[in-house]
């Protein structure tokens, strides 16, 4: 999962790879889980892994050594620094999809010293505070313009003087868990949003062996088991649901034919589950999909891009096991 910061968009939902804020409960949980586990396959979105205690749990899991992403994309931020700067230019603005402020973020500003400004997109108006407070404070001579909203409800971006292209970053590997529909949608938003002539810096988790996918997801400490778990614990909290928890094993499992990795809780007995007056029935061995991360090839994510309308100037690679960046132009 890039498991993340935070769902910022009504439309196409999307995940960060950094700290989420606690969240309040949602007043949706319930009726995407009813709905989630109706379905022949039942799931249930990944958004709600982030209760406080999922926010916490995640964070460990970016610190155990099986997980990669997180560190090696900031590994490869670092080493491409002055390659990115370049990129980025002169009398630019930095548009992040996501509250920003996190160490990748600042690797970025550190780096550019190009930019003129900076402007994270969230729909939540808490989390564009806190990260344009600290960035102000941090770099008093960039101009943050917190956009608040649905990215794919915005139509324009304000104009900002003496901003000559914007460049759009997504890091994180985010797009991985948005179907290709999803991500086409996202990637075509953004290029009409940031304008023509505008660049792009897109993170993506590369496919590689199936041994060190699946200790990512699963590692031996048993953090992950008990981050997917910790959804079926809030599930009884906020709506009241009789989940055994402990009768739900972890599973990480590869998908070669799709290049995705898909974490499921599958039921160890015959077991019901009750919630709101309704009832759902789980034979042995059936499973609750509760995130699906696609990984790409260097050529898979170069033709998504490309769909999609922009233009691919590079694929950054990182020291195994490899992460990618993305560098193109509207």
């Amino acid at each position: 999962y890039y498991p993340h910061q935070r769902w910022m968009f009504s439309g196409v939902r999307l995940a960060w790879d950094d700290r989420m804020e606690a969240t309040a409960p949602d007043e949706g949980f319930e009726a995407d889980l009813i709905e989630g586990l109706s379905r022949p396959q039942k799931s249930v979105s990944p958004k709600y892994f982030y209760d406080a205690e999922g926010s916490r749990l995640f964070e460990d899991i970016t610190r155990v050594p099986e997980y990669y992403p997180t560190r090696q994309e900031a590994a490869l931020l670092s080493a491409e620094a002055d390659r990115l700067a370049a990129f980025i230019g002169d009398d630019a603005a930095l548009v992040e999809f996501g509250s920003g402020a996190s160490a990748k973020t600042r690797i970025v500003l550190d780096a550019a010293t190009g930019l003129v400004a900076y402007q994270p997109i969230d729909i939540s108006a808490t989390a564009l505070e806190e990260a344009a407070t600290a960035i102000r404070r941090d770099y008093p001579a960039l101009r943050v313009e917190a956009v608040e909203g649905d990215f794919l409800a915005l139509e324009t971006l304000t104009a900002i003087q003496g901003v000559t292209r914007r460049v759009g970053f997504f890091p994180g590997s985010t797009i991985g868990n948005l179907s290709e529909a999803q991500a086409l949608t996202f990637l075509r938003g953004a290029r009409a949003l940031l304008g023509e002539g505008a660049r792009f810096i897109l993170g993506v988790d590369l496919v590689k062996a199936p041994e060190i996918l699946l200790a990512a997801y699963d590692d031996a400490d048993g953090v992950t088991a008990a981050f997917n778990r910790n959804l079926l614990v809030r599930a009884n909290r906020e709506l009241g649901a009789d989940f055994e928890v402990d009768a739900f094993e972890h599973q990480a499992i590869w998908r070669a034919d799709v290049n995705q990795i898909e974490m499921h809780l599958q039921a160890t007995s015959d077991l019901s589950v009750h919630i709101k007056g309704g009832r759902f029935d789980f034979m042995r061995g059936e499973t609750l999909h509760t995130e699906t991360c696609r990984k790409f090839t260097e050529a898979s994510v170069t033709t998504l891009c490309e769909r999609a309308g922009w233009s691919v100037d590079a694929v950054l690679t990182s020291d195994a096991p490899k992460v990618a960046l993305v560098l193109m132009t509207a």
